[in-house]
């Protein structure tokens, strides 16, 4: 149905460019004329032009209009991977799912799995490279372990990637996921996940203060949706955690 749509539009767009051309070519006969027969007034006939131009392009969008509404009844069918052409979700281990399980094209996912905060470089390079016009952040996980309850540390590294990003790619709007909480038998065995909410708070601080987007996830997990490490995803959690973003940032 899209690709008889894309036709359609085709050839609406075609043959308003058509009916111009041909007017055009009646001014240029007339001006060619008038060098011979005198200098009529040719503000008539212009006039005429541009509204018929203006009627063209409005009869061309009220068509694209009615033949969107036919196709999909106002829904957005797309699928995660066309609204995500053009956005790319940054990330470790629990982002690289999304390439993993083909949520996501491979072109919209750059993650790396242990990755810190301070190891970007190279994966920002990558993301300078798609120069895509979105950027989801989806990192802490690792560094709540690393600075072991340092929030002030977490932020000012958070900040610095941030800034990066805004350096490197510039037209880019960036949003920052909340860090994922862990089910309690991962924070038994690693005492300073549990201070996850700690960190998100710190995060949302600063995402307001830096007039970044934050994106809070916390009520989309599900006990359902973990792996036996309570920290990783099923790949059934990745179109949820998608739609999500996708919804916020107006993909």
């Amino acid at each position: 149905m899209k690709r008889i749509r894309r036709k359609t539009k085709r050839r609406i767009i075609l043959g308003a460019i058509a009916v111009a051309a041909v007017l055009l070519i009646i001014l240029i006969v007339n001006g060619v004329r008038s060098i011979f027969t005198g200098h009529p007034d040719t503000s008539a006939g212009v006039e005429y032009i541009q509204q018929e131009e203006a009627g063209d392009v409005a009869a061309i969008e009220a068509k694209i209009s009615q033949l969107e509404a036919q196709d999909n009844n106002g829904e957005d069918t797309r699928s995660l991977k066309e609204k995500f052409m053009g956005a790319v979700v940054v990330g470790d281990s629990i982002t690289e799912g999304f390439a993993e399980y083909d949520v996501l094209n491979a072109s919209s996912v750059v993650a790396q799995i242990g990755v810190h905060l301070t190891e970007l470089d190279d994966m920002i390079a990558k993301v300078k490279e798609l120069s895509p016009g979105i950027v989801f952040l989806s990192l802490g996980m690792n560094d709540v372990t690393a600075t072991n309850g340092d929030t002030e540390q977490f932020t000012s590294e958070y900040k610095a990637v941030i800034e990066k990003f805004q350096e490197e790619v510039p037209d880019a709007h960036i949003f920052v996921n909340s860090i994922f909480p862990v089910q309690d038998s991962a924070s038994s065995e690693e005492a300073a996940l549990a201070s996850i909410p700690q960190y998100n708070e710190a995060l949302q601080t600063l995402c307001e203060s830096m007039s970044v987007g934050y994106i809070d996830n916390t009520d989309l997990v599900q006990d359902q949706y973990y792996e036996q490490d309570g920290i990783h995803f099923k790949s059934e959690f990745y179109p949820i955690w998608g739609e999500n973003m996708a919804e916020v940032a107006a993909l």
